[in-house]
């Protein structure tokens, strides 16, 4: 059982289940983060639905050249979120579970196979606001908690070496 649930789910409806596998991208020079935006104009994280047997890995990489043109490294599990929601596009119920990487590196190799998608960097309060599915919220806030902890341990450990040194010329 997945423990963060966005949406409700109605008892009188049927769910089609998609499990997805999505990635956050950080462009570590600007600080901002990859999104797709499908032609209903709704934002969203790349990567999409799991084909047949693959793994999450294999999914995310096959997610990213068709929607993005990149060929990635995935990186650190996230997390895992699921959203009950009506697609007016599709006209059905969907329940999407969905797991969450960081991608650690990334190459553009080519243009998207999926040309139908807008492609947009945005700020993380900015993607915080526009992502349409609460899961995807959900996981870039975790990401950025998990950011935020790194800076701090690494002030934390630069402020240590600063004390060692002052200590040493003492």
């Amino acid at each position: 059982m997945i423990a963060h649930t966005f949406g409700k789910r109605l008892k009188t409806e049927h769910y089609h289940i998609r499990i997805g596998v999505y990635g956050i991208l950080l462009n570590r020079i600007t600080d901002k983060i990859i999104v797709v935006s499908p032609p209903n104009g709704s934002y969203l994280l790349p990567g999409g639905e799991k084909e047949k047997q693959e793994t999450d890995e294999e999914t995310l990489k096959r997610e990213s050249v068709e929607e993005l043109g990149f060929q990635i490294e995935v990186g650190k599990y996230v997390g895992a979120g699921e959203d009950y929601f009506y697609s007016t596009h599709r006209e059905k119920y969907y329940h999407n579970p969905a797991y969450f990487y960081v991608i650690d590196s990334w190459e553009k190799i080519s243009e998207p196979l999926e040309d139908f998608n807008g492609i947009e960097w945005m700020t993380l309060p900015e993607a915080l606001k526009k992502l349409k599915r609460g899961s995807h919220r959900w996981a870039i806030e975790q990401f950025i908690k998990d950011k935020k902890e790194k800076n701090d341990l690494l002030e934390l450990r630069n402020e240590e070496e600063k004390c060692k040194e002052k200590e040493s010329r003492i």
